[in-house]
């Protein structure tokens, strides 16, 4: 083997493992609340190379069902099959997925029995997370923005308002919630596990995934599929086309939707509390869910700063500010 040779391998062995170190942060980050895999991948240079991976894998699998029936063969379904970066997918993926068991099994165990400030931590993370759809509206808010986030924000705060069931999770109610917490990778920003915490299947979640629950796992998998195939190229048209309406209807989702993370809230019906108890700890694990988000955003802005310009990411699609 010739030196060149052994360059190439050492260089690719080094990409590779870069890359699943970089699917283990944004599964971390998928798991956590108020923490968005897509500003982890946007952060670490990868965001562009998986949301256009996904955009041409969905693009094969409908063109595979087009033209296979028809005889059309495989021709135009494989030219989109090898625009896919399968030299980052493959290994952000493995990374993903073993991250995301491994914080899952640490976290159940701490929200069952720390649950005042589990939602304190949330609450700062996903507070501090406001920031993000907001700097990317860039220009100053009108009263039309003002008045769509407001009725936004109610009507998450209301949906949120709503007791948890008790009985077990409705198939239909799963498969959605992971079509719309998938949309996360998408938009930077914008937690899964947020939207998880919001349908009440947080916790029901990272007890499948600790459990190896087959039958919830692949109704999530199925509804996560869906969700990508519906709403990715929705949202990158709405982001392109609809951008500052699209953020702003975020802004005050994500808002009122804080309703769920109160600290103090009873378990049953989810009504809220006034703060009692340690509230000064409290507080400071708010205050560390605030510092987590902050110093993401700032490491964030630090690596786009630097970035060379011909490296960017889409600026209609991908800049968080």
């Amino acid at each position: 083997m010739s030196d060149n040779e052994k360059q190439v391998m050492v260089n690719s062995l080094r990409a590779y493992l870069a890359n699943l170190f970089r699917g283990a942060l944004i599964g971390t980050a998928e798991i956590v609340p108020g923490v968005s895999g897509g500003t982890i991948a946007l952060v670490t240079g990868i965001y562009e190379a998986l949301i256009g991976s996904a955009g041409h894998l969905l693009s094969a699998l409908r063109l595979a069902v087009a033209d296979v029936p028809r005889g059309a063969g495989f021709t135009r379904a494989g030219a989109e099959f090898r625009k896919v970066r399968w030299d980052v997918v493959l290994p952000a993926l493995i990374g993903l997925v073993c991250a995301a068991l491994i914080a899952a099994k640490l976290l159940e165990p701490v929200i069952e029995e720390h649950p005042i400030s589990s939602r304190a931590v949330f609450f700062g993370l996903v507070l501090a997370s406001l920031w993000v759809p907001i700097s990317m509206i860039g220009r100053a808010w009108r009263g039309a923005d003002v008045i769509t986030a407001v009725l936004a924000a109610l009507l998450a705060f209301g949906l949120t308002s709503l007791p948890p069931t008790t009985v077990s999770p409705n198939p239909l109610i799963v498969a959605l919630a992971a079509a719309v917490a998938v949309c996360a990778l998408v938009l930077p920003g914008v937690s899964g596990s947020f939207f998880l915490l919001s349908f009440g299947l947080y916790e029901t979640t990272l007890s499948a995934l600790n459990e190896r629950d087959i039958g919830y796992i692949a109704t999530f998998a199925v509804g996560a599929i869906i969700g990508l195939s519906l709403f990715v190229k929705l949202l990158q048209w709405l982001l392109e086309h609809r951008r500052r309406i699209t953020l702003v209807v975020m802004t005050g989702i994500m808002a009122g939707c804080l309703r769920a993370l109160w600290p103090w809230q009873t378990e049953e019906h989810r009504e809220l509390l006034a703060p009692s108890g340690n509230v000064g700890v409290t507080v400071l694990f708010f205050l560390l869910g605030v510092a987590l988000v902050t110093a993401v955003l700032v490491i964030e802005h630090l690596a786009l700063r630097n970035r060379p310009n011909d490296d960017e990411p889409t600026e209609q699609i991908s800049r968080v500010g």
